[in-house]
């Protein structure tokens, strides 16, 4: 069987006061897991391009305040891919209930989490987000 290459992702915490957006992905890969927005990098685009970008298209919210918090590798049947995690603020726009790449959405607490979890956002959440902190001294 033929592997294909590893592929490159982002996934987005949109914070909205105490909660963070969710979908219900109806997609094949993932189907019925709840994730963070997010989706492939295409050629060209800068990592907080591509989150814009993907917020915007799946959910419909501005986003503000992005920063990188690291990555982490999803591995789960024959895929293969890096998700690069961004934190950022809702800005403005209204969450949209449903779309072609899902069937529900919301604004969730940390805490209270639906089930099942997508395999990235359950790397995430299960503390698998790379790298670890490093001391100083230690990179050299």
């Amino acid at each position: 069987m033929e592997r294909m290459p590893v592929k490159v992702g982002v996934g987005v915490l949109v914070r909205k006061g105490d909660k963070v957006a969710l979908v219900k992905r109806s997609g094949s890969y993932g189907f019925g897991t709840w994730s963070p927005p997010g989706g492939h990098v295409e050629f060209g685009e800068s990592t907080f391009e591509t989150a814009r970008r993907e917020t915007m298209e799946e959910i419909g919210t501005e986003i503000e305040n992005l920063e990188v918090l690291g990555f982490t590798e999803d591995i789960a049947k024959d895929n293969h891919y890096v998700t690069v995690w961004v934190r950022s603020d809702w800005a403005s726009g209204e969450l949209k209930i449903s779309d072609t790449e899902f069937t529900e959405s919301g604004f969730f607490k940390m805490d209270d989490l639906p089930e099942p979890l997508f395999i990235s956002f359950r790397n995430l959440i299960e503390g698998k987000l790379m790298p670890k902190p490093l001391k100083l001294g230690s990179i050299v």
